[in-house]
């Protein structure tokens, strides 16, 4: 009988951000496929007994074809091995999870989907910046600036026109600012929307720069995975007022903002946090945390 496939996300960097389910899934693996952008305290929750490959891909650098990592998927699971495909924030979004799960059920074979915190949603948590706001942002938009190269461009695939009142959020925004803010300006937002580029989120190197769609050209190239940010709310980034005119008066572009003071300091070393000493967080795969040992709950 084969094995079994988990598409699991790891979330945006911060391994104390990994569900449980998640952190089940890794530590029952015989194998684990990762995203090369996987925090190094992320993947050093992988038992030692479990073959680690890296099938990444990464702008510049070779990569792993997205038919491979298919392959590598069923031909483990034909193995009767339980597989584990971690991918960055959630395997829903951006992650190429529907061209596996097309191959999976092809193949017959069973997988599951343990879902992840998204990085619209680490880095907006991270610095600060509600994503929704109900004077200023009724709706957020996830949208991405990489597409297949099998599918053909077809010209801008962004909506012709983006709604007022909305918090969009730019996955992979690549390093030509100066074309997204164009197409931004096509889609209806004013040049003078606020927005935030948020650096390797939830880690100890965020990264954060303000400025507006008519300034992004002049914003720096900083290190991936990054995201863009745009709308209103962008205002509220690194700033604890709820305030949205609180940032009115400031300059639209701005030296680079780390956060990591306003972070608490992450390693694999928490795990010995005494929260974490309960017996199910800290081995959640043998205690059942419902169990009541035969007694009545007080």
């Amino acid at each position: 009988m084969p094995g079994k496939v988990y598409l699991v996300g790891a979330g945006p960097g911060d391994p104390e951000l990994l569900t449980l389910k998640a952190l089940r899934a890794l530590k029952s693996a015989d194998v684990v496929l990762h995203d090369a952008l996987i925090a190094p305290e992320v993947l050093a929750l992988v038992p030692r007994s479990t073959r680690l490959e890296n099938v990444g891909k990464r702008c510049g650098q070779k990569s792993t074809p997205q038919t491979e990592i298919n392959q590598l998927l069923i031909a483990y699971a034909k193995l009767d091995l339980t597989v584990v495909r971690l991918k960055g924030g959630d395997p829903l979004i951006f992650g190429r999870s529907g061209e596996e799960i097309e191959a999976l059920r092809r193949a017959n074979i069973d997988f599951e989907i343990v879902p992840g915190i998204t990085a619209a949603l680490g880095a907006a948590a991270a610095a600060k910046i509600p994503l929704t706001h109900r004077d200023v942002s009724s709706a957020v938009i996830f949208l991405t600036s990489h597409h297949s190269e099998s599918a053909g461009n077809g010209g801008d695939r962004w909506p012709a026109q983006l709604p007022a009142k909305a918090t969009i959020v730019v996955y992979m925004p690549g390093r030509d600012y100066q074309q997204t803010a164009e197409k931004l300006c096509r889609a209806g937002i004013p040049e003078q929307t606020p927005c935030a580029i948020i650096s390797r989120a939830a880690s100890r190197e965020e990264q954060v720069y303000k400025t507006t769609v008519a300034e992004l050209h002049t914003a720096p190239q900083l290190p991936a995975p990054s995201l863009l940010l745009v709308g209103e709310v962008a205002r509220f980034a690194a700033h604890e007022s709820m305030n949205p005119a609180a940032w009115l008066g400031e300059k639209t572009g701005q030296e680079f903002q780390p956060l990591t003071e306003a972070i608490m300091p992450f390693s694999a070393n928490h795990l010995s946090d005494p929260y974490l000493s309960d017996p199910y967080l800290s081995d959640p795969f043998s205690a059942d945390p419902y169990s009541t040992n035969g007694e009545q709950p007080e």
